[in-house]
């Protein structure tokens, strides 16, 4: 017998014990559900990006920089930003399953946080006190708060 036939006994023996004893696999659960696929995305990416690129566009190209043009900016590029990793977040959700698989106001809420994190980054630059640290650290809070947030999901999920 191969190490590599063994293995598979040995796998398809486990897997024959949880079954048994009335568990659900992850495989069988993940074909039953999983996150929103990603054209129910699209329609919002499209519209968050063209009105956030597009509201950046007309702010740098016609105003000056004024107390409410500058918080349009900010508003701009919170949709711009949004609307773009939308698409790329929900794929990501797709390709890497969890349990309980994430619904759409998660996957909106993480493509948020990226919407928020570069005008951040934009406002601590016109403070000059953006530097390759504090950018590391705002990210990895940021990352902190969403893994909090879906822990707290994942210990009120009920099969």
């Amino acid at each position: 017998m191969t190490l590599q036939s063994w293995g598979a006994l040995w796998l398809s023996g486990i897997i024959k014990t949880l079954n048994s004893a009335n568990y659900i696999s992850v495989k069988d659960y993940m074909d039953t559900q999983t996150s929103p696929p990603v054209r129910t995305f699209l329609m919002s990416a499209i519209l968050f990006m063209i009105l956030g690129w597009g509201g950046l566009y007309l702010l740098l190209t016609y105003t000056t920089p004024s107390g409410g043009a500058r918080w349009a900016f900010f508003f701009a590029g919170v949709l711009a930003f949004t609307g773009t990793a939308l698409p790329l977040v929900a794929f990501l959700n797709r390709r890497f399953p969890s349990i309980p698989p994430p619904s759409t106001t998660v996957v909106l809420r993480q493509a948020l946080w990226i919407g928020i994190y570069f005008p951040t980054l934009v406002w601590l630059q016109i403070g000059r006190v953006l530097n390759p640290f504090i950018a590391l650290l705002l990210a990895v809070g940021f990352a902190l708060i969403e893994w909090l947030l879906r822990m707290r999901e994942r210990s009120q999920w009920r099969p």
